[in-house]
């Protein structure tokens, strides 16, 4: 297959480099930011982790456009992110060249005010074998299981609305990983229900083909009853494609690919796009051109976030653009209601809307599509739109998912909030006290 000639492997434009919090003054374009900007980043880097690397640096991010570009917006601390008092809060300690000490005591603090783990997933979706709680699985859906390999719990970048942000802030009690298979294979033989083991992060991308195979090899040589299904949720195509071009060690990732495919598991590679510039570069539709041919499918999903994505033509772009390169869209979700959610979120109405004119510009073949979802507490919630009952507008929903699969697929109704931004700020229609999913 034609591709980029890599026979020079001290090639710099192939060779990956990162930047974070420490080092970020030392990126070449950071001369085009002002100093105000500059500190801003490092006052919010204290609270919300960050790191870039090369190839978003030089082939993403239009420096012309700084700081609204939307890859420079999905990258870098914004310092909105922050609320006023939290932001105020930091910067002054940083000003006064407060001790590390207390300026930690502060940010943990800050941390701990944000929901650093929505949706119960500390404590409802536990994985228990034989009595004991296993690290680093969650299972909240019968037919799903989350599986975070403890090699794989850092990303190529951050994305800065990341709902995982607490695993990168480097404390191991907001932390899921898991070191060994042992456990996973064990309980996927006591739950011959599980079809699908999604291995999560963090990105498992970032790990080598040899980590990878540690793994994912088990699951394809062991006799396990229910498992039909591997995916690989990554960002890795939006953030370092060459993951898949570069020499050997792109070759032995594709290998492990065919190998599971091979095996008879299907593969989908559930891939974040964001914006439809992650999609423009010569890399990335080489990478989804050879991953394709491994056998395995590209599913895709992004979730809405202000002032990146916000646009019903952004996103019908993107999803045509997947749809020609072969890829599957997925999930356009909604903002989770952690981190930095005042600043990315759009109220549930306005979503609505983006989602219908999105679709209404795009074939049969995009509306694969699924959405807008909110992964809740309850479940995955599904806005099917804004409708008008008995002269009065109501949100009618369906849940995509539940922890009661019994509660799947049937519509229920809410009332119209056209502030409201998440599952939790709405009430139910028609004098109901409760959602299904309450009672």
């Amino acid at each position: 297959m034609a591709m980029f000639d890599f026979s020079r492997a001290t090639e710099e434009k192939y060779q990956y480099k990162a930047y974070n919090l420490y080092n970020f003054r030392k990126i070449p374009q950071i001369s085009r930011l002002s100093n105000q900007l500059k500190f801003d980043i490092e006052v919010v880097g204290q609270v919300f982790p960050f790191k870039t690397n090369n190839y978003i640096l030089n082939e993403l991010i239009d420096w012309h456009k700084i700081p609204n570009d939307p890859i420079f917006k999905l990258t870098f601390p914004q310092k909105q992110m922050l609320l006023p008092k939290h932001f105020q809060r930091i910067s002054n300690l940083l000003q006064l060249n407060a001790e590390k000490e207390e300026i930690t005591a502060a940010v943990t603090e800050i941390h701990a005010e944000l929901n650093p783990h929505p949706a119960g997933q500390m404590d409802q979706n536990i994985a228990i074998l034989d009595g004991e709680r296993l690290s680093g699985i969650q299972h909240k859906y019968r037919e799903t299981l989350l599986f975070f390999p403890s090699r794989g719990q850092t990303c190529h970048a951050y994305c800065s609305f990341c709902f995982r942000w607490p695993q990168f802030i480097g404390d191991d009690a907001y932390k899921f990983a898991s070191r060994e298979t042992g456990n996973l294979i064990r309980y996927l033989r006591r739950h011959p229900e599980i079809s699908d083991v999604l291995i999560t992060g963090g990105d498992p991308m970032i790990m080598k083909a040899k980590s990878l195979l540690y793994y994912l090899e088990p699951l394809i040589k062991t006799e396990l009853p229910g498992l039909q299904n591997i995916r690989i949720g990554t960002k890795s195509l939006s953030f370092w494609p060459y993951k898949y071009l570069a020499g050997s060690e792109a070759d032995e990732v594709l290998s492990l690919f065919r190998k599971i495919v091979d095996s008879g598991k299907h593969l989908a590679i559930m891939a974040h796009f964001s914006h439809p510039r992650e999609l423009s570069t010569k890399a990335v539709r080489l990478a989804i051109k050879r991953i394709r041919r491994t056998g395995a499918e590209i599913r895709t999903q992004a979730p809405l976030l202000h002032g990146i994505n916000d646009d019903p033509a952004i996103w019908a772009r993107m999803w045509r653009k997947q749809v020609r390169l072969g890829c599957i869209p997925y999930y356009m979700f909604i903002m989770r209601n952690t981190g930095a959610r005042h600043y990315f979120s759009i109220p549930l109405a306005k979503t609505c809307e983006i989602f219908k004119q999105a679709c209404q510009q795009i074939s049969g073949l995009a509306r694969t599509v699924r959405g807008p979802s909110m992964s809740a507490t309850p479940g995955k919630v599904q806005i099917n739109g804004v409708v008008e009952i008995q002269g009065k507008k109501h949100f009618c929903l369906t849940m995509l998912q539940s922890r009661n699969p019994g509660l799947a697929f049937n519509p229920f109704f809410a009332e119209f909030d056209e502030q409201a931004i998440w599952l939790d700020e709405l009430k139910p229609a028609f004098g109901k006290s409760k959602f299904p999913f309450q009672e």
